[in-house]
């Protein structure tokens, strides 16, 4: 099976995108890789630090593992958000395809010293395992809330964004393999009403193509769920490999969740009420796949 850093490479070429889909639970893992095997398309699985400690860090690799085999599904695992070396390390050891390097949020050149200990770290396990490092913070809550908070609308001021020649130094200094830069995007988002979406401050299309143009390790978006189909196809057209999306697979598990338990009051057998719950994700995750590939 190709690599990891190939599909990512070819998506980038391609001007197309790789789904990179958090999984809380089996369901959603079951959804997500449905949705793959239906579209016939790579996928990145991201557990984050919580996540990971809820599933259990071996226990999830082995899953991965049993899913690539069992269908020769180009399915990867990535330890998203990880925020020290002995977090990363642990991930790395256990079989991880993929590290998130979130130290966005230190000093630009001691975010890059410790991603190169990283990267340093990572060569001598094995140089196949991607390291993705983030530069400027982008506002990190997996929630759907009623309205943004005051600390959203700061982090989010263009002087607070990652700026081409910042991002070109991060990834010279560090060799990183991937990056995720600040453009405007956010984790969680403002409710749309009553619908399962989040709306989102808009994504600079602009800055994503600036930062494209002058390096050539391939750029992560977090934050995905919420954003526009149509300015999703802008940032891959701008430059984008890979796309995050957490917050709308976690209020379709709710939502769906909520709506099956109403429709079977009676029920107690998860499984007679799962498979419901499973193809309302799964819906969703085909449809972000269709966009991201079109």
């Amino acid at each position: 099976m190709r690599s990891l850093l190939d599909i990512v490479k070819d998506a980038k070429n391609q001007k197309v995108a790789i789904g990179h889909f958090n999984v809380s639970n089996l369901e959603i893992l079951k959804a997500v890789v449905n949705a793959a095997l239906r579209e016939n398309t790579p996928v990145i699985i991201g557990v984050s630090e919580g996540e990971r400690e809820f599933l259990g860090l071996k226990q999830i690799v082995a899953l991965i593992k049993s899913y690539r085999e069992e269908f020769s599904l180009p399915i990867f695992l990535n330890a998203d958000h990880t925020h020290t070396f002995l977090k990363a390390q642990e991930a790395i050891e256990a079989g991880f395809d993929a590290v998130t390097f979130d130290l966005s949020g230190l000093p630009l050149e001691e975010n890059i010293a410790q991603t190169k200990k990283l990267v340093n770290y990572k060569k001598s396990i094995n140089s196949e395992i991607l390291i993705e490092g983030e530069i400027n913070p982008i506002w990190g809550k997996s929630e759907a809330l009623f309205e943004l908070p005051k600390e959203v609308l700061e982090v989010i001021r263009e002087e607070n964004l990652t700026k081409p020649e910042t991002a070109k130094k991060f990834v010279v200094e560090t060799g990183v393999d991937l990056l995720a830069p600040a453009v405007g995007n956010i984790h969680g988002g403002v409710r749309n009403g009553n619908s399962q979406g989040v709306l989102k401050p808009k994504t600079d299309i602009k800055r994503i193509k600036e930062i494209a143009e002058i390096i050539e390790t391939p750029l992560v978006l977090h934050g995905g769920s919420g954003i526009p189909e149509e300015e999703l196809k802008q940032a891959i057209d701008a430059g984008i490999s890979i796309i995050h999306i957490n917050t709308e697979i976690r209020l379709a598990w709710r939502n769906s969740l909520e709506e099956k338990l109403k429709k079977y009051p009676n029920e107690i057998v998860p499984y007679k009420i799962m498979p419901e719950v499973i193809t309302e994700i799964e819906n969703l995750v085909e449809k972000k796949l269709r966009v991201f590939t079109r």
